[in-house]
């Protein structure tokens, strides 16, 4: 079975955010994922995780000002010293927890700038980030996203991610493959997942259409789960979805996934 991790900024969202470590442990998770750390002291999130002993492991690298609609910066050109700052930020953040991966979005394409020059930047960028993540031990991870949730993002399909790897020739970067966004762009979930398992560092999940959890939509999750594990798929596939009611009610899934037989709907 694979290993899952509760992403505490799309679960448990009817309690503050501190209180969802005790949830999450309450429910039966060993490890949890989250965007950004940023807005809390990075010692008191650590104590938490050892508190509930709970793993961190992943979060994001600052994106640029989120709440008013960025998602990264990395393929902007002229905000590279912004972006080296945030590699420092999350990077500090990612040792003090204990956080083995961090996550770069790629960013909306800007305004007046080419696909092309958008890409040499992000290249670039990613250059500096790995060998800044390298030297801290960490690796780096970059998430295609479909465009129908966030039009204009840069980064969409599994095969473009694995090209900027190709020109970034980092060791320590791969791809953090979102089996809901892979759905809306391509679908061939299994046979993706074949191809460029070398090159994935993490999984996420949701469901579709809705972005629920497993058994609410298309994806053959009970498939998925046994495929995964028949491949040797190691890392760990966090929960990013909307619970169609609430948490606890909506974690049947993860039962079943448990189960001999792997069923999760």
């Amino acid at each position: 079975m694979p290993q899952f991790a509760a992403n505490l900024s799309w679960l448990f969202q009817e309690l503050p955010f501190l209180e969802r470590f005790a949830a999450a442990k309450e429910a039966g998770f060993t490890a949890v994922e989250y965007l950004f750390p940023y807005a809390w002291d990075k010692q008191q999130l650590a104590q938490l995780q050892k508190a509930h002993g709970l793993q961190l492991v992943l979060h994001n690298l600052p994106p640029g000002d989120y709440d008013a609609g960025e998602r990264g910066m990395a393929c902007h050109p002229g905000r590279e010293a912004e972006f080296r700052a945030s590699v420092a930020l999350g990077i500090d953040y990612a040792t003090a927890l204990g956080c083995p991966q961090v996550h770069c979005m790629a960013g909306l394409l800007p305004e007046g700038v080419t696909r092309e020059a958008a890409q040499e930047c992000l290249v670039a960028n990613l250059r500096y980030a790995a060998a800044q993540c390298r030297q801290a031990g960490l690796r780096l991870l970059i998430e295609p996203i479909n465009f129908y949730d966030i039009p204009g993002f840069f980064l969409n399909t599994t095969a473009q991610a694995a090209d900027i790897l190709d020109q970034v020739g980092a060791d320590n970067l791969f791809i953090q493959y979102d089996i809901y966004h892979a759905q809306r762009m391509q679908g061939e979930l299994a046979a993706t997942i074949d191809k460029y398992l070398p090159r994935i560092g993490h999984m996420q999940l949701a469901d579709n259409p809705g972005r629920h959890e497993p058994g609410t939509g298309e994806i053959n999750y009970a498939f998925l789960f046994r495929h995964l594990d028949a491949i040797g798929y190691r890392g760990w596939v966090g929960c990013e979805y909307k619970p169609l009611t609430t948490t606890l009610e909506g974690l049947g899934w993860l039962a079943g996934a448990a189960s001999p037989q792997g069923q999760s709907h």
